[in-house]
């Protein structure tokens, strides 16, 4: 006898969804600490994103509190260079009070084809990372801003040019303001071929 397929009404599937959803970039956060064992779980639920020939390319960097204050007078520089003083104190401050800073590299690869794949699974780690913090309560921003970019930045955290590339710093902390979104409905950008 044949089994019959699952059913996609379920209430654990549209709670799934209303996760997808809700999660939002956060910029504003409560100073209350996230605890450290949440960290290591959403990290070890990052490494279960999909990735080529299970190539697991990714690397994690939680940044403490004497490496926060290097990268906030490094940040100070950047911001400096490109306005003034002033946006750059402003900025200072306000990235002084994202509680979490995490940082996820990817490996460098010589082949084309395979560097685009295992930045596409960083990619999607980051997303399993802040979709569990979001569950937990914890929200997050992520960022691809100067200071990824910024080889100072990558001497402060450890990480060898050469060898891995960032692809992105994540802020994290329990959220004092959740802003409201929207997005296009799916019909807007899909397309059915025959």
């Amino acid at each position: 006898m044949k089994k019959p397929a699952p059913s996609f009404e379920s209430n654990d599937l549209r709670e799934f969804g209303e996760v997808l959803r809700g999660r939002r970039t956060i910029n504003l956060f409560l100073q209350t600490p996230v605890p450290e064992k949440l960290i290591r779980d959403a990290i070890e639920v990052a490494t279960w994103a999909p990735n080529h020939h299970v190539t697991e390319p990714w690397a994690f960097y939680v940044l403490g509190k004497q490496t926060k204050t290097i990268c906030l007078d490094l940040i100070r520089d950047i911001v400096t260079a490109k306005k003034d003083a002033q946006a750059a104190d402003f900025k200072a401050k306000s990235w002084s009070e994202k509680p979490g800073w995490l940082v996820v590299s990817c490996r460098r690869s010589k082949e084309p084809t395979l560097q685009q794949e295992d930045l596409a699974a960083c990619s999607a780690a980051v997303q399993n990372l802040m979709l569990y913090l979001w569950k937990a309560g914890v929200g997050s921003k992520w960022t691809t801003g100067d200071i990824t970019r910024d080889s100072r930045f990558l001497d402060i955290v450890g990480i060898d040019a050469d060898h891995e590339l960032v692809v992105g710093l994540i802020c994290y902390g329990y959220p004092k303001v959740t802003p409201d979104q929207v997005r296009k409905p799916a019909t807007d950008v899909l397309t059915e071929l025959p």
